[in-house]
């Protein structure tokens, strides 16, 4: 993109440049006659009108005269009766200009060019055409717009790379803030548009900046003042003991449990919001870490050691909130997970179950936040629905991905790709 932005302003300044020396050239072959040009032109039509015979001698004498002008004057001639009929010539014939000037004076030739136009006292025309003193040299011309081109195109480069570098220097702020770090800022340079913009985006960087942090503090305190009255209801509940209703104690131990997982489920979620991408970098063997959170379910763990780069916190929850999925839809199955090294660098973990399975209209729609599938709700086991949003979520900021897929001979596969390390 870099590159297109600046080969388009330095086209831009070139094509420019190019105009103005076309509407210059114009502006030279339309600009009106050199009086002085044209009484000089006169002045050499008399001096060539006694050079040459009488309109009434041969051809020949004619010719013998056009060659000694044009052995002095080094220039293709023809000469011209009034009435435009070619006389005699030297070098090739010359046509006579589609719009000649009314007097002595330089007009255009096709195919020719500029040609000089002399007209003599007796209506005689004679054309001249002094190219030929410059056929040694047929790509001097050329060679004078190819260096021209050049200094031109030199002298533009920098003003080029000036406008685009200030803008490129601006697409770079707004990429890191777009890749979550808060406190990208941008340089203020000069004092035009390019300058206000610079300006309005760290305005709004900055208040980005305040509101994110108001939200994880305001996030952080709320689950803090959660959490301590959940706390207390767990302790009261210990209290009860035998004595109170054994129905009623395990229906608010499991509420209290539902929304103990919320809490950290959203401060979780909040944290992938100030950060899409992992905060800590450290190289884990995902293997390891895996049969370590699955020990917890009771799950049958295999496949071969793969190292990752990433967060092992996130990537712990990520393992658990997998585990924990397979638990509450398996209806009671075994749950086996796998991991393997793809050649790619990165690594593939997949956690399977035997239950009723997801139909493929839901299979992503359960990577939603707060999304049940069908048959559950709150309270049921169902989960609080942010589980699988977090895998998903946690797997791209890790550079991989998520998906569900069905298993050969009934059940769900949930399979996600972790980043190479590195």
């Amino acid at each position: 993109m870099r590159k297109r932005l600046y080969l388009q302003i330095y086209l831009a300044l070139v094509g420019a440049l190019a105009l103005f020396a076309l509407a210059m050239c114009l502006v030279w072959m339309l600009a009106p006659r050199d009086r002085e040009a044209d009484l000089f032109l006169d002045g050499m039509a008399g001096l060539v009108a006694e050079a040459l015979p009488p309109a009434g001698r041969s051809a020949d004498d004619q010719k013998a005269a056009l060659e000694r002008l044009a052995s002095k004057f080094r220039a293709d001639l023809t000469l011209l009766d009034p009435a435009g009929k070619a006389v005699a010539n030297v070098g090739p014939l010359l046509s006579a200009p589609r719009f000649p000037p009314r007097g002595s004076g330089i007009a255009h030739s096709a195919g020719r060019g500029m040609l000089a136009v002399l007209v003599l006292p007796d209506g005689r025309r004679l054309l001249a055409d002094e190219s030929r003193r410059h056929r040694h040299r047929p790509f001097g011309a050329l060679l004078m717009i190819a260096l021209f081109a050049g200094l031109l195109a030199l002298a533009c480069r920098p003003v080029a790379k000036r406008l685009a570098g200030r803008l490129e220097r601006l697409q770079v702020g707004v990429d890191e803030l777009g890749r979550g770090d808060l406190q990208a800022r941008v340089n203020v340079e000069g004092r035009d548009e390019i300058a206000d913009l610079a300006r309005s985006f760290n305005s709004a960087a900055e208040r980005i900046e305040r509101l994110m942090l108001a939200q994880k503090e305001a996030l952080a305190t709320a689950s803090h003042e959660l959490r301590s009255p959940l706390a207390r209801m767990r302790v009261a509940i210990e209290l009860l003991g035998a004595e109170g209703r054994p129905e009623v104690r395990n229906r608010i131990a499991r509420d209290i449990d539902e929304l103990d997982e919320l809490i950290g489920e959203i401060l979780v979620a909040s944290r992938l919001d100030a950060a899409p991408r992992a905060e800590r970098r450290e190289d884990i063997e995902l293997l390891a870490l895996v049969a370590e959170e699955g020990a917890r379910f009771g799950a049958d763990v295999g496949g071969s050691a793969a190292t990752v780069r990433g967060d092992a916190r996130l990537l712990r929850r990520l393992a658990r909130n997998l585990f924990e999925n397979a638990r509450r839809y398996g209806a009671g199955s075994a749950i086996e997970a796998e991991v393997s090294a793809r050649a790619d660098g990165s690594a593939l973990l997949t956690v399977s179950d035997r239950g009723p399975g997801i139909p493929e209209g839901e299979r992503e729609r359960v990577f939603e936040a707060f999304y049940r599938r069908a048959g559950t709700s709150e309270g049921e086991g169902g989960g609080v629905g942010l589980g699988l949003a977090l895998v998903r979520r946690i797997a791209e900021g890790h550079g991989g991905s998520a998906r569900a897929l069905a298993r050969e001979g009934g059940g769900t596969t949930i399979e996600v790709v972790i980043g190479a390390a590195g």
